[in-house]
């Protein structure tokens, strides 16, 4: 039975000082409860090889977190065709009920190099066994940009922006200027061709999440044994990669092949998933494959940092001198890098394999947040673009949009591009590059 008695008048006033220390250390973790974080936004710029696969399980597990906004999703030519890409996105986000979301066409072509360049360059320094859209298909055979094989999920009614990927970009980043993560999980084409938009679209931006790259795997995977600083991202376009990785972001974060190795799509995780009824995981199920969880990771590892063990800080790039090691990854420890616009670059290094799966399979088998009805006239293409010397600062590179009213000729840009000169193409990859050797 208590006592009725004061406390003591030193006794009290260490209570309430502990009592107010507590309160003050626990208030950023009250706050969030009462006052839970808006969802983060998020633009997606993916290669969408599907049905399933890496690229399409992790939009997926992008658009089923609530705590992602996901603003758009940018598709370009990477493991397949960006045509075919553009419809397997789109009957994904019908499937799961999100076509409030755009698919937004980007990039057909590299920049600079090509198939047919490719091929010349491998009777000088071997084969490529893995080159994307160029030599591989499944289920079906290896076809051209524009041919468009039978959909094993059914073929979508919605249809994609007219907007292109680029120029979306640029518009949504001054939309929300320094609120925006762009995750990126293919070639860097769409990003390289964005900051040649505008020069400060980076800078822009919240930060930049990049499955890319490949530094030191330890692996017996063949493709990665005998070449380990070849990794397909980076590879498809050297040369929008490297203006990427000079570019300013106010943050970079880098999922790599080394740490990528280390997963694997399990068929037990896919058991797991199957259990679910929902929409998200019987596609994820049904059409998911074995292999390494590459793009999964990068977006994970977004959604919960916890997720990553060890990180390390290095200067990034990538080899653009058409030589044995084109499209590679160099990387420097600080104070090794040549100092020649290299950022430094947050690289994971090793992971919580356990919580992952966990996170994993939550992400597919959860409830797919609500469409957001008012998202169609928030993100909304306000018309055809007229270039202007704001937009693009040459009227030498403004022949690789399209220089006329409409939107850019994409299937053109390409060899548009390679046929600039190689001060123009300065211009467009690394302007800094022109006032390091005093030349404009």
């Amino acid at each position: 039975m208590g006592s009725s008695m004061p406390l003591p008048t030193r006794i009290r006033r260490r209570m309430v000082g502990r009592t107010a220390a507590a309160v003050f250390l626990l208030a950023p973790f009250l706050g969030t409860a009462a006052h839970p974080q808006p969802p983060r936004k998020v633009i997606i710029d993916q290669d969408a090889s599907g049905p399933g696969g890496s690229d399409m399980l992790a939009i997926l597990a992008l658009v089923n977190s609530p705590h992602a906004d996901v603003l758009g999703i940018t598709v370009l030519t990477g493991n397949a065709w960006r045509d075919e890409e553009v419809l397997h996105a789109l009957r994904l986000l019908e499937i799961i009920g999100r076509t409030d979301i755009p698919v937004v066409p980007g990039a057909t072509f590299p920049l600079v190099s090509s198939r047919e360049y490719i091929a010349k360059w491998e009777t000088l320094y071997g084969k490529i066994a893995y080159q994307g859209a160029w030599n591989h298909a499944k289920g079906h055979a290896v076809h051209g940009p524009a041919e468009i094989p039978p959909m094993a999920e059914g073929a979508p009614t919605t249809k994609a922006s007219s907007e292109d990927a680029p120029h979306f970009l640029v518009r949504l980043a001054r939309q929300y200027p320094h609120q925006i993560t762009i995750y990126a999980a293919g070639p860097m084409t769409d990003l390289a061709l964005a900051i040649a938009l505008e020069p400060h679209f980076a800078e822009l931006t919240k930060e930049l999440i990049v499955m890319g790259g490949s530094i030191h795997p330890q692996t017996n995977d063949p493709e990665f044994g005998l070449n380990p600083r070849r990794e397909f991202n980076f590879w498809m376009d050297p040369e929008a990669s490297r203006a990427v990785l000079h570019a300013r972001w106010p943050r970079l974060v880098l999922t790599t092949v080394d740490i990528s190795v280390k997963t694997n799509m399990e068929k037990s995780l896919i058991a797991q998933i199957a259990k679910s009824a929902r929409p998200s995981a019987q596609y994820a199920a049904r059409y998911a494959e074995t292999g390494y969880l590459w793009d999964e990771l990068a977006a994970a590892a977004w959604l919960d940092p916890s997720l990553i063990t060890k990180w390390e800080r290095l200067y990034v790039d990538v080899n653009v001198d058409h030589g044995a090691g084109y499209g590679g990854t160099l990387v420097w420890v600080p104070g090794q890098q040549p100092g020649l616009g290299e950022q430094l670059v947050e690289v994971q290094k090793d992971l919580d394999k356990g919580k992952f799966y966990r996170e994993f399979v939550d992400l597919l088998t959860g409830p797919t947040p609500a469409r957001i009805p008012e998202r169609s006239d928030e993100l909304a293409y306000p018309g055809t673009h007229l270039y202007d010397q704001r937009e693009i600062r040459d009227t030498s590179t403004m022949r690789v949009y399209g220089a006329r009213r409409g939107a850019p000729q994409w299937k053109e840009s390409a060899q548009v591009f390679s046929n600039l000169s190689r001060h123009d193409k300065l211009k467009v990859l690394a302007p800094g590059a022109l006032a390091r050797t005093g030349r404009d």
